[in-house]
């Protein structure tokens, strides 16, 4: 089977880079599922429903999101009826939506996909560790799904390092998002899960982790209140993690970074 993981959409240029590219990725690559991390996606603080439903229209199977998943307010009452949109599953119980669902690709396969925060330098939710342990207790590799993805949403690639070991063999990749920067250790751990500390973002990279540069650096130099930080509004790099998973155990095959822009060196998955 074969997964495509795109990075944290933000603000208008991600998306409309995304949706414009996606007839062509999904015709040249011919995944059997999409997800995408949407957390930025209006503009650049949280996601609203028109625009999940945008993704949903485009091919898109499952959003995740992260810390900025409140950030649109509307999206309170939108994610409890929509399962195909994910918040961490390490918020504290009853908080509005799931963390984790088991989706069927177009091939037929089950595929299940749960996110997770991190708490290092974040905010000191349940124990992301803990919870992800207790939603695979019920969802074993080969027997509950096909194929699993955990996203570990987090600043601290220590903490994203630390859930790829503790899953490795038991899950088809494990993936970071948050820091919109797309790290190069791409990777199949021991025990046949891929691995990649972060996939990057789909954003506009002459930015600040995809915000106007201007303000940002006003930010860290004069620590005077500034403007509110937006979407950069150039034209956008999308940044995507491939994988392909064996069929007979649903671990990882091959994990390949796909980046698609003008800013950073371009590269495609192998055929």
């Amino acid at each position: 089977m074969k997964l495509l993981y795109f990075g944290d959409v933000i603000g208008r240029p991600g998306r409309t880079r995304l949706l414009d590219a996606l007839p062509g990725i999904r015709a040249d690559l011919d995944p059997d599922f999409i997800m995408v991390n949407g957390e930025n996606s209006a503009h650049g603080f949280g996601i609203t429903e028109k625009i999940c439903n945008q993704y949903f229209e485009a091919g898109i199977d499952v959003i995740t999101t992260g810390n900025h998943v409140w950030d649109q307010r509307e999206i309170m009452n939108y994610i409890d009826a929509e399962p195909r949109l994910l918040r961490p599953l390490n918020y504290p119980k009853g908080t509005p939506g799931k963390g984790a669902g088991l989706f069927e690709a177009r091939s037929g396969a089950r595929v299940f996909v749960a996110q997770i925060l991190g708490r290092l330098f974040m905010d000191a939710l349940d124990d992301p560790f803990a919870r992800i342990e207790e939603e695979l207790a019920g969802t074993a590799l080969g027997t509950g799904a096909d194929a699993i993805v955990v996203d570990i949403h987090a600043e601290a690639t220590s903490e994203k390092m630390a859930v790829g070991h503790v899953l490795d063999g038991r899950v088809s990749m494990v993936v970071g998002t948050h820091t919109h920067t797309p790290t190069a250790d791409a990777q199949i751990l021991p025990g046949g899960t891929a691995y990649q500390s972060d996939v990057g973002m789909c954003g506009d990279y002459d930015s600040v982790i995809g915000m106007k540069k201007d303000v940002a650096v006003n930010r860290f130099t004069k620590k005077l209140p500034s403007d509110r930080l937006e979407p950069a509004e150039g034209e956008a790099t999308l940044c995507a993690a491939f994988l392909e998973t064996d069929a007979a155990t649903g671990l990882a095959k091959r994990i390949e970074p796909l980046r698609m822009g003008p800013r950073l060196i371009e590269t495609r998955p192998s055929k």
